[in-house]
């Protein structure tokens, strides 16, 4: 049971809404903001010379008393702007009396034992439960709550062992991704003294007899380097337990190639050790090793020994491995390699590719539970092991089911079904039977019929059809006055589904509109629409997003001026290139733990990662097109120009994309903004990219996000009571 493959979803009550009655207060001129001193840095690429006068923000917070003074300075200032907003204290209040229901997970079943999250409404962190049966009483296992008085210490992995007597377990503290891993007793109620440091994009992996697990870490980075500095030299190891960390066997490395990423799981029968090599980038697409675990000494024998492709272990019958892959399959397919006559001639496809994206799969109840992508929306199909189709899994509408995981001889499975106006629920599935039931149902006072959500295919520049879904209010008015909030992200392969927010639902309850495009660069559609919003086609993904704003005000949905961007990490760069690139078309904009600086991105922690999405400066015609589209030099390129408004959000420990990416543009705005629109960096303090963010910091965000633009683009919100 992995907590990264469990998202608590949060939903909303949509009560009888009222007009709040305030008086606004007068627009402000153009605000003051700090003097952000500028260096003499002057970088040479490949014959360009490009400026960077704001690169002693990239320094550590945590480390320069200068960036602690301008992040001090900063805040107050962006402080100051949002406590001037009346709506915002009856915003906040809204927000908080909606997040207020009992959300509970899927479980997950380990040795006839049921595992599951459970948070009665405000706690800033969820705990994890445990029972019997389904409906028998559950005992409280673990509360991360107690572990710190702000919630900032947060479960970031889980693992149960197979007798279901011990959890391996990560925390992260203020959002960092390196974390710290423990061994819970579930019997005794406490944790061992076990622990390991240095872990990063890591889970762990029981061997059978519960006496141990493998997991991957990184070498421990140079005094004061932790929180910047690239993570590369990543291993696998055996702990056992009982044992000094320190004494861990190393089983595999490879040192001829420090920047490749290094995993290892154990198959359910416990006979082998699938080794899972990467290319050190975000594409995935890995080398395939195995260890016969059965056989003492055994070496770590290559099965896959290129990076040509993806490919995702699912499960085996003795020596024969099945592999979820997009080998002669850019939409994916199942096939099954024996092991005894390993050479890809003898490769057998058991499920072939489809017209749709094969999104995930998992090997339960002796049957393949297949999650495919449908326009952006979930199908689930049914195979037999050896590829014969059983049925379709009948979903409650359309939406996101996400879930299916268990062991190959469980009898039944459990996922979760949500979408824009639906709330999360828990379904128990029989794989044997194909009956769905509906075991948990967030109890919220919401009237999903109040609502309506539909998608539209729109064109963009170079005439390729995106969808994009929408989301509103019945009843709405397509006279272009509605205040609108178009989200995007488009980048590494990842897909935007029909989900379950009681942030959006409290954007359409205020009255707003929320789009939601699917863009390329994502995984919506497979390998080729993927790598059409990659490296040299990254345009394409801004293309895209501008379509999606030009086609809302020409079908009246809203105007310009109504108009807001938001989107973060590699959406971040989305916002900030979009409104570099045309402000005209934009009336706010949220760009969030963005990647602003194109050309210094791959030199920061996971940073290396990404070039297989964006191409590296390193590269003399890569470097050219990120130059064109860098959205920190783009700023600083066009000099004096009126922007939209702009909050930039981030937080100080962001160890995934690095605070001094939104620090640089959000000086650099500030520096060459022209007018009185409000361009402000909100800073928030102990806290990550975004994961393990307790609940009071994230009401607090969206409260302040919300307050800016009811501000911003001038309506006054439906808040109800």
């Amino acid at each position: 049971m992995r907590l990264t493959r469990w998202a608590m979803a949060v939903t909303i009550a949509a009560l009888t809404a009222t007009l709040v009655s305030t008086t606004r207060a007068e627009e402000p001129k153009k605000l003051k903001y700090p003097d952000t001193k500028k260096g003499e840095v002057v970088d040479d690429y490949h014959g360009t010379k490009v400026a960077d006068p704001y690169r002693w923000l990239e320094d550590d917070v945590r480390k320069s008393k200068d960036v602690a003074a301008w992040v001090e300075a900063e805040n107050k200032v962006t402080t100051a702007f949002l406590e001037s907003i009346p709506e915002r204290e009856a915003i906040k209040k809204r927000i908080t009396d909606l997040w207020n229901y009992e959300k509970i997970s899927a479980p997950s079943r380990h040795n006839g034992r049921y595992f599951f999250f459970k948070n009665n409404g405000l706690q800033n962190q969820n705990v994890l439960y445990v029972q019997d049966t389904l409906d028998g009483d559950a005992k409280m296992l673990m509360d991360p709550n107690t572990w710190t008085k702000d919630g900032t210490v947060a479960l970031a992995g889980l693992e149960v062992s197979d007798d279901a007597k011990l959890i391996a377990y990560g925390t992260a503290e203020a959002g960092s991704d390196w974390n710290t891993w423990k061994v819970f007793d579930v019997a005794a109620g406490k944790t061992r003294d076990d622990e390991l440091k240095w872990v990063k994009f890591s889970s762990a992996s029981w061997t059978k007899d519960n006496a141990g697990f493998y997991y991957s870490r990184f070498p421990e980075p140079k005094s004061g380097a932790a929180f910047q500095d690239l993570n590369v030299d990543m291993k696998l190891y055996y702990h056992k337990l009982g044992t000094p960390q320190s004494e861990d066997k190393l089983i595999y490395e490879r040192t001829d190639s420090p920047k490749w990423t290094i995993g290892g799981g154990v198959t359910e029968d416990g006979k082998f050790l699938i080794v899972s090599i990467g290319d050190g980038t975000t594409s995935n697409k890995v080398r395939v090793a195995y260890q016969d675990l059965a056989a003492p000494g055994s070496k770590v024998v290559e099965l896959v020994d290129n990076h040509d492709n993806k490919f995702s272990f699912l499960g085996n019958d003795g020596g024969v491995f099945y592999f979820k892959t997009d080998y002669n399959a850019p939409k994916n397919q199942i096939i099954a390699i024996d092991t005894k006559n390993p050479d890809k001639k003898n490769w057998k496809t058991i499920i072939a590719e489809a017209k749709e994206v094969l999104d995930s799969v998992d090997l339960v109840g002796n049957r393949f539970i297949c999650s495919y992508l449908k326009d952006a929306k979930t199908a689930v199909k049914v195979h037999e092991v050896d590829g014969k189709f059983v049925r379709d899994v009948e979903l409650p509408g359309i939406g996101t089911a996400a879930g299916f995981n268990g062991k190959r001889d469980d009898k039944e499975t459990f996922y979760t079904f949500s979408s824009f106006a639906t709330p999360t629920s828990v379904y128990r599935y029989d794989p044997a039977t194909g009956e769905s039931k509906l075991i948990r149902q967030a109890q919220v006072k919401f009237d999903p019929a109040q609502y309506e959500v539909k998608q539209v295919f729109y064109t963009s520049k170079d005439g390729t059809k995106v969808p994009m879904f929408i989301a509103h209010k019945k009843g709405l008015k397509l006279d272009g006055t509605n205040p609108t909030l178009l989200y995007g992200y488009g980048g590494f392969n990842i897909s935007l589904t029909p989900g379950f927010s009681v942030s959006r639902l409290q954007w359409m309850e205020m009255g707003g509109v929320l789009a939601v495009a699917n863009l390329r660069g994502g995984g919506e559609y497979g390998d080729e629409w993927h790598r059409a919003g990659t490296k040299l086609r990254k345009q394409n993904v801004f293309d895209d997003f501008i379509a999606a704003g030009e086609y809302l005000v020409k079908e009246k949905y809203t105007s310009p001026k109504k108009l807001a961007i938001q989107g973060g990490s590699n959406g971040g760069l989305l916002v900030g290139a979009c409104l570099t690139q045309r402000p005209d078309l934009f009336g706010a904009a949220l760009p969030a733990v963005g990647v602003m600086d194109m050309l210094r991105f791959q030199k920061f922690t996971a940073g290396r990662f990404w070039v297989d999405d964006y191409g590296s400066s390193d590269s003399s015609s890569e470097f050219n097109e990120l130059y064109k589209f860098s959205p920190y030099h783009v700023l600083l390129k066009n000099g004096a120009k009126a922007y939209p408004p702009t909050m930039v959000t981030t937080a100080d420990t962001d160890d995934r994309v690095v605070p001094g990416h939104s620090f640089k543009f959000a000086a650099a705005l500030q520096a060459n903004h022209t007018g009185p629109n409000p361009v402000l960096i909100r800073i928030e303090t102990k806290a990550g990219h975004g994961a393990g963010k307790p609940t009071t910091k994230m009401i607090e965000e969206v409260a302040d996000q919300w307050a800016f633009l009811v501000r911003t683009l001038d309506f006054k919100p439906e808040i109800g009571k």
